[in-house]
């Protein structure tokens, strides 16, 4: 069994910044791609980021140039770095990881942490 464990949320003013931690463990896993997903008060969950290796990356258009999603040499932690944060960033943030392949769609997304709250406030 696959543990992702996220860190890192809380309460920011807009304009603030934030750096969200999943660190997985378990059973060796070694995912193709990690991802960062969030879901709103009243909204479905929708992609953040994605990063394949320490390399490929992709974004939501909503959050190109204010985020930042890295991973650790080893390749079972990645971090997103917040920047410039705005109300409609509020959410809770899911890590997700999958043994292969690489994109936006959550269904693709096997592993998933239990969420840590991001509230921006103005």
């Amino acid at each position: 069994q696959v543990q992702l464990v996220e860190s890192g949320g809380g309460s920011v003013q807009t304009g603030g910044s934030l750096r969200l931690s999943c660190a997985a463990s378990g059973r060796a896993f070694t995912p193709g791609a990690m991802g960062w997903f969030r879901q709103a008060p009243g909204k479905e969950r929708e992609f953040v980021a994605a990063i394949r290796w320490r390399s490929s990356q992709l974004y939501a258009d909503s959050v190109k140039g204010r985020f930042t999603i890295s991973r650790d040499t080893v390749g079972n932690t990645v971090y997103l770095q917040m920047d410039s944060l705005k109300p409609e960033d509020t959410a809770v943030y899911y890590c997700a990881g999958r043994s292969r392949g690489f994109g936006t769609i959550m269904a693709d997304y096997d592993s998933w942490g239990q969420g840590t709250q991001v509230t921006v406030s103005t």
